[in-house]
């Protein structure tokens, strides 16, 4: 985490704290940030009674960040958080996740992505100032790997008041529909996405092509991150996760970033 990241739709990635816990199986089965949390010896995975939170000491990193863009006249997307969710109302990030919104609002030459599981907290947890006049660098997204959980999440989203609202359709694990939501700009962004990892969880192309129709049609920009672990072994692809865009289907080489105005 930090200065370099391999996610693609991203240049920089922060992470306030580490720990989360499964919303869905289907979805957060074989998670890699809590593999990631294992594989450095954090147990920080769990209920929000019975499990810790791992805090960082990453604080100055997005101002250092922040200062270098606006030196150079540039823009950092930052996805803040890849090893948590920023919307976990878990006891032990309640100061933290205070200083976060200090240093989002301090750091306006950064676009911070901020992508939860659980939107239904968006609005209790931010600052009360920014349902009124949100930040203008601040997008904000939820994961929708299975269609019931585009039903459950998607609603919560659309009611904030952001300059971009987008969607991370990773990993997909089943065909999912956007349709009710792709129309009149409440969603702005669709990332797709397939498993990386070592259980069996493959993305079919044809859902993956889908969504790309649904973008289209809808006028939203489609991220075409990865094909998946499963595809990339079935057809022999260099990269082990599918994410080298030469490797893909040619009509899914698509990358697009959504339009959106800054400060």
């Amino acid at each position: 985490m930090g200065t370099t990241t391999t996610i693609r739709w991203t240049d920089k990635t922060y992470n306030p704290w580490i720990g989360c816990q499964v919303v869905t199986e289907a979805e957060c089965g074989d998670c890699y940030a809590k593999r990631w949390a294992h594989r450095h010896h954090l147990d920080v995975w769990g209920p929000l009674t019975t499990s810790a939170r791992h805090l960082t000491k990453t604080g100055r990193d997005p101002l250092t960040w922040n200062a270098q863009a606006a030196s150079e006249g540039r823009r950092f997307k930052v996805f803040c958080a890849s090893l948590a969710d920023v919307f976990e109302p878990h006891p032990d990030v309640a100061q933290a996740r205070l200083r976060l919104w200090h240093l989002i609002e301090e750091t306006p030459c950064l676009d911070w992505q901020l992508l939860t599981k659980r939107p239904k907290f968006i609005k209790r947890l931010v600052p009360a100032a920014w349902l009124t006049h949100w930040p203008a660098h601040v997008w904000i997204g939820t994961s929708v790997g299975i269609q019931a959980a585009a039903a459950k999440r998607i609603p919560y989203l659309v009611e904030i008041p952001a300059p971009v609202r987008f969607l991370s359709c990773e990993p997909l694990v089943e065909p999912v529909t956007l349709l009710p939501w792709l129309a009149n700009g409440r969603i702005d962004w669709v990332i797709c996405g397939g498993y990386s990892g070592a259980e069996h969880r493959p993305m079919e192309l044809a859902w993956a092509r889908a969504l790309k129709a649904e973008c289209d049609a809808g006028g939203v920009a489609f991220f075409m991150k990865q094909l998946g672990t499963v595809y990339a072994k079935e057809h022999g692809l260099r990269n082990w996760k599918g994410e080298e865009i030469a490797e893909f289907p040619e009509d899914l080489r698509v990358q697009s970033f959504p339009a959106c105005s800054h400060p």
